[in-house]
């Protein structure tokens, strides 16, 4: 019996010494940052695009002026490949800012929030997040820009919840145009020159013309 005992805790301890490798060891202590089934991706994508669109067409707040004639925004088609996960690079000194022009020749001054480092169509991309009134975001150019999507960059507002041990998810489905590009009135941030990517970006809002 007492032997028994003895191979019974050794078996223990080896399961323990097992579960301990797969999980702990291997560093994979928590869930993944990024899954998704691909279909249900796009319906919540093309869901959300469904929301933006009755916002703009009902609501007071809408950039369009003359909500008779809005007829939808354009979008490229939901693509889960242009869902990278980042590694956050944050700034040792969290005091830093970074004054960004306006359209309307302002100024506004943004706080240094991190670097985010990833790959983008087989390109490592480096680009800087700004935080702005309790606002995470990425204002970025790419190839696209004029040709197809507008020419002052697009934008993407990023969760600071869903930052994982320095990671994070940046969608460009969810990339979409400033006020700015559909009303003059508004005045809006231009992208940094550092946030410039070296690829087209398909993915997201595509450029409406002022009715």
């Amino acid at each position: 019996m007492l032997r028994n005992r003895f191979f019974l805790i050794g078996l223990f301890l080896i399961v323990l010494a097992v579960i301990y490798y797969s999980f702990f060891a291997s560093g994979n202590t928590t869930t993944p940052i990024d899954e998704l089934n691909p279909q249900t991706y796009r319906q919540q994508v093309a869901e959300e695009r469904k929301k933006k669109d009755e916002f703009f067409r009902t609501s007071s707040e809408s950039p369009f002026t003359d909500k008779s004639t809005f007829s939808g925004l354009t979008y490229f088609e939901p693509d889960p490949q242009y869902r990278v996960t980042a590694r956050l690079e944050p700034f040792a000194d969290k005091t830093q800012k970074l004054v960004i022009p306006l359209t309307d020749g302002n100024e506004e001054v943004y706080d240094k929030y991190a670097h985010a480092v990833f790959s983008l169509k087989g390109e490592p991309c480096h680009v800087l997040l700004l935080k702005h009134e309790n606002t995470i975001s990425l204002l970025f150019k790419d190839h696209t820009n004029g040709k197809g999507t507008y020419g002052g960059g697009r934008y993407i507002d990023i969760d600071p919840n869903a930052i994982q041990e320095n990671r994070i998810v940046i969608d460009f489905n969810a990339a979409y145009n400033p006020y700015c590009a559909y009303n003059h009135e508004y005045a809006c941030p231009l992208p940094p020159k550092e946030n410039t990517l070296p690829v087209a970006v398909e993915a997201g809002e595509k450029y409406r013309e002022r009715p």
